[in-house]
């Protein structure tokens, strides 16, 4: 009975270690994502970005970290205190979970889950219910209006995106991401998907809320969007979600369509040296430089343009393809099912 007990607690520190080595690393390239984004921002629009804290501004995250986290956490009155603490909460849940079952390299992840992408779906699909418990329980109108236009606009995407899913599936002939990545062993998918990657990144920027489909914020208002009401520690959330999220469909992103960890071997002095994670990592950074070449070069839309580019630009395309892969697969018997 001891001796039970005792291999269940070592089971579980052992799984918490795992959860630890993907968390804290996951926590720090968010942080240096953001100076990322703030120092290549001032590159583009000519100016000089963070300098002061650290050795070149490195360190202005955790000083930005720190100030946010020293603020005053201010509650709107009127407002449903367990839905506005559960936003910030959820939304960031939801965004880490993700990770849970990202193969970092050949054997290397947390849950080798055999329906991967049906579990990023899902998960991405319940973010929303964060940003509409954020606008609901706020009592603003402004934060009302901005969990609206992102609740409006994410009908629109997710159908794009899913589309764009499905014809890698129908190509991979699995919803595992290792298979999809062991498949790609001959040629990236982004190679004779090229069109199908550029609709299923326009879909991204909007899943991730960035520019030009932020659209929880609206000039005319000034504002935040639907986390207006939110400061201190449950801002702080949000900001890690958002920008987890734009890590995490950038590795998804790397891993659909540049062979994720998939690149040869280097041989030195007989052994094989693996730099499947470090592929992975470089091919991640590269769509993380994409969303913020993207922010630098283009102007916001109102929703109801995404709306309209989803709908009637988008989706007939995407049905179009949706038909011709497969097609092409069994014309040529290249079927992998």
């Amino acid at each position: 009975m001891i001796n039970n007990f005792f291999f269940t607690i070592i089971n579980i520190l052992i799984n918490l270690i795992d959860v630890l080595t993907v968390i804290l690393p996951m926590l720090l390239s968010v942080a240096f994502m953001t100076i990322v984004e703030r120092k290549q921002l001032a590159a583009h629009q000519r100016r000089v970005g963070p300098t002061v804290v650290g050795y070149f501004g490195i360190a202005q995250p955790f000083a930005d970290a720190l100030k946010l986290i020293l603020k005053e956490t201010v509650i709107p009155s009127q407002s449903n205190k367990v839905l506005f603490y559960l936003a910030p909460v959820a939304t960031l849940v939801f965004s880490l979970l993700g990770w849970a079952i990202i193969p970092f390299g050949q054997g290397l992840t947390l849950f080798d889950f055999s329906l991967g992408i049906f579990y990023t779906l899902a998960l991405s699909s319940l973010g929303v219910y964060g940003i509409l418990f954020a606008g609901w329980s706020a009592n603003s109108k402004y934060a009302f209006l901005g969990s609206l236009r992102s609740t409006a606009a994410m009908i629109s995407y997710e159908l794009i995106l899913s589309s764009a899913i499905l014809i890698i599936i129908l190509l991979a002939g699995s919803f595992n991401y290792t298979t999809i990545i062991e498949v790609q062993q001959s040629i990236w998918f982004i190679i004779p998907l090229l069109p199908i990657f550029i609709f299923y990144f326009i879909s991204i920027l909007a899943e991730t809320s960035r520019t030009p489909f932020d659209l929880q914020e609206a000039e005319s208002e000034l504002v935040a969007g639907f986390f207006t009401e939110h400061s201190s520690v449950p801002f702080v959330f949000f900001f890690l979600a958002e920008y987890s999220s734009i890590v995490l469909f950038s590795c998804i992103s790397s891993i659909l369509f540049l062979g994720g960890y998939n690149f040869p071997e280097i041989i030195m002095n007989g052994s094989i040296i693996n730099l499947q994670s470090i592929i992975l990592g470089l091919k991640t950074c590269i769509f993380c430089f994409l969303f913020v070449i993207f922010r630098a070069t283009l102007p916001r839309l109102r929703y109801d343009q995404l709306i309209s580019l989803c709908w009637i630009n988008l989706l007939p395309i995407a049905v179009a393809f949706i038909i011709l892969v497969p097609s092409i697969l069994v014309a040529f018997d290249i079927a992998p099912y």
